[in-house]
């Protein structure tokens, strides 16, 4: 049966450079519509990428809306660009302070932005506003990146009662470890937005790290990937001690059990 699925990606190509994360970003959305369902797709628009060469262009009445994160206002700017050979249509989330000023999730001496717990938690919101603001209710959330990761704890809680969310199913897809270091020590405060109390967090480390987040991500979905061999096993074990549905690696030809797993959560 078609589905609503909304991918929110970290990385696509052709807009950042070849890596696990932004090859399977374009194939997986490509493959699942053309089996006929319907997606929409998200990404960061990273200061790396070439807004001329990618012909994105900003969406006026998607942007304009204030974010406030750590008792701050970020501007949310949403721009929009379509996959060149595809019919893909891809949503970028922006910001002057977190990402059009900046590279990935590392600076140009390779060192981790110190506020990258707050950019994933202002990306995680400005992807979920902008859903609401296109009337569009997404049947499956499929979350594939660190930069996402909020996003399950969200839609279980800040953003449980919303038209949008009320049925839907989220699934994160676990990659090899991309951050180098910790969060930053505010990450707990900063994450926490309507019904995503404090108290929620009391399980987890202060400081967050990678798998941190990964052990977020999972304990708030409805289904958890393996998406390359080289996910650490732990992670996949703590999805299953946790009884949630789980998918290893499942090879070349994903689509199809892709498709499968999510008639199956």
């Amino acid at each position: 049966m078609a589905k609503k699925i909304l991918f929110i990606n970290q990385e696509i190509v052709p807009y950042v450079p070849d890596s696990d994360l932004s090859l399977m970003g374009k194939a997986l959305p490509q493959a699942i519509q053309e089996n006929g369902h319907e997606i929409r797709t998200f990404m960061p628009k990273w200061g790396n990428i070439n807004e001329r060469r990618g012909q994105l262009h900003e969406v006026i009445r998607l942007s304009g809306m204030n974010l406030i994160i750590d008792d701050t206002d970020h501007p949310l700017i949403i721009k929009v660009a379509t996959i060149a050979q595809t019919r893909i249509q891809v949503y970028f989330i922006d910001n002057d302070d977190y990402f059009s000023k900046r590279q990935m999730a590392q600076d140009e001496k390779g060192d981790d932005y110190p506020d990258n717990g707050e950019r994933a938690i202002f990306f995680a919101r400005g992807v979920l506003e902008t859903v609401k603001k296109l009337r569009w209710a997404p049947d499956i959330i499929h979350v594939q990146g660190w930069m996402g990761a909020v996003v399950p704890l969200y839609i279980k809680t800040a953003y449980h009662e919303e038209p949008s969310f009320a049925s839907t199913k989220v699934v994160t897809s676990l990659f090899t470890n991309s951050l180098n270091s910790e969060l930053g020590n505010n990450f707990k405060k900063c994450v926490v937005f309507r019904d995503a109390k404090a108290d929620l967090l009391k399980k987890y480390n202060d400081n967050f790290d990678f798998e941190e987040l990964a052990k977020l991500a999972i304990d708030y979905s409805d289904g958890v990937i393996a998406s390359n061999k080289d996910v650490k096993q732990e992670l996949l074990d703590y999805a299953t001690s946790s009884n949630i549905p789980t998918l290893p690696y499942p090879g070349e030809d994903f689509a199809a059990a892709y498709e499968e797993f999510y008639e199956k959560i």
